[in-house]
């Protein structure tokens, strides 16, 4: 790593995901895995996932945005710290719209205010390959997968998809019921999910309402995960559960997930600001490699 001694940063939270947005736009520093690693292990800069801002590639957006798991490992979507980048974004920009890129593409967001702020999330993908799979499976809305004995499983058929992180959903009566802390890690290591993959519970409570936990791949428990909120709600309406457009309960708080007609995921929620403070970067160096 290479640049200033200091570095600053805000420590913000999407639903109680614990968000840290770190601006690199002017700076040549890249954050290796360990370095990482070592600023979640820090009390103050503790995150779930860790947005960094570098200086845009594609012309017509404002930054490149990559997107880091507590184990320094890299994601392709984070939701609500997607919100947490667009308002910080907006502040700086003075404006509320405005497109950013990641490993999942290029978003669009649109802050109307701190509890409304609307993510163009993309488009899932649910081919096999996309996900990806280890094996092929013609139909992603129930794969052959389950946790515990064949003939009385404990949890079964789970919906896959691909919101720029591959999603395993599985259809439960009631989303408390299960020790997700111990079939989390299980089922994200699964050698299906050559990838890993965030594993979810999900509780259909009306055509337009739906609960969620989830267990997110490189980073464990969480309140909240919009890329999964997103997958839930896509994999809901495509099984005919639930209308198009839902209200996905976490944890954290609720989120409201449009899958629009032309294929998109809006995603549509709140986020909070905490503090802003300092990375110190001379400790970061002494992190092992």
């Amino acid at each position: 790593m290479n640049g200033t001694r200091s570095l600053p940063f805000v420590k913000m939270n999407g639903l109680g995901n614990e968000i840290v947005v770190v601006d690199l736009r002017g700076s040549s520093t890249v954050f290796t895995a360990a370095e990482v690693a070592a600023i979640a292990a820090e009390e103050r800069s503790h995150f779930d996932q860790m947005m960094v801002l570098h200086a845009p590639i594609t012309r017509g957006t404002e930054s490149l945005v990559r997107i880091y798991n507590t184990d320094g490992s890299e994601a392709g979507a984070c939701g609500n710290g997607m919100r947490c980048v667009a308002w910080f974004l907006a502040k700086d920009l003075g404006r509320p719209r405005f497109k950013v890129e990641t490993r999942a593409g290029i978003l669009d967001t649109v802050v109307r205010d701190q509890t409304a702020i609307t993510v163009d999330m993309g488009e899932p993908r649910f081919d096999w390959q996309d996900i990806p799979l280890a094996e092929e499976f013609r139909d992603t809305r129930a794969i052959e997968l389950q946790v515990g004995p064949i003939d009385k499983p404990v949890l079964h058929s789970p919906s896959v998809v691909n919101v720029g992180n591959p999603h395993a959903i599985f259809w439960v009566d009631d989303v408390d019921a299960f020790d997700l802390a111990r079939f989390g890690p299980l089922l994200e290591n699964h050698p299906v999910f050559p990838e890993r993959a965030n594993i979810s519970l999900a509780q259909v409570t009306s055509p337009k309402s739906i609960r969620v936990r989830t267990w997110e791949r490189g980073a464990g428990l969480t309140q909240a995960c919009g890329s999964a909120a997103c997958g839930t709600a896509v994999s809901a309406a495509r099984k005919r559960l639930t209308e198009r457009t839902v209200d996905v309960t976490l944890p954290g708080g609720t989120l409201t997930i449009e899958w629009t007609a032309n294929n998109r995921i809006l995603m549509t929620g709140p986020v909070e600001f905490e503090y802003e403070d300092v990375l110190d970067l001379t400790k970061l160096a002494a992190a092992p490699v």
